[in-house]
């Protein structure tokens, strides 16, 4: 079962370092395009998109009440997790026989906030022009 209590602050990635604004970056070269486009194919997915925020919620998570809370087999989660982990989103810890996952890199929340931000004002743009008159 998730834990309904605020995860723990040892277990709360620190906040995302202060890093120079995307405006007073470079422009992206093809190296930094393919990154970025590896890291969004690995987001391209909504069951990690769903373990993601479940962790965030959630803190140190087993995979068994991941599986619960997505409706989902444990296996199928796990496989999800490893993606996650491979790109070092999460990490886990073994408790006895259980692997507790929870968020490995302190930008992850703040990149969902972000992109859950973007869809909320692009639908209220949506709403706003078709209720215009025609």
């Amino acid at each position: 079962m998730m834990n309904p209590l605020p995860p723990s602050p040892s277990i709360v990635p620190a906040p995302c370092p202060v890093k120079p604004g995307v405006e007073h970056r470079p422009l992206l070269g093809g190296h930094e395009a393919a990154k970025l486009m590896a890291l969004f194919k690995v987001l391209a997915n909504d069951t990690r998109l769903r373990l993601l925020h479940a962790l965030i919620r959630g803190g140190e998570v087993s995979v068994g009440d991941l599986a619960r809370e997505l409706g989902m087999k444990p296996q199928a989660v796990s496989n999800q997790l490893q993606r996650l982990a491979d790109r070092g989103m999460v990490a886990s810890t073994r408790a006895g026989n259980r692997l507790l996952y929870r968020i490995a890199d302190r930008c992850v929340p703040i990149l969902l906030e972000r992109a859950w931000c973007l869809i909320e004002e692009m639908a209220g743009r949506n709403a706003a022009s078709a209720a215009e008159p025609a």
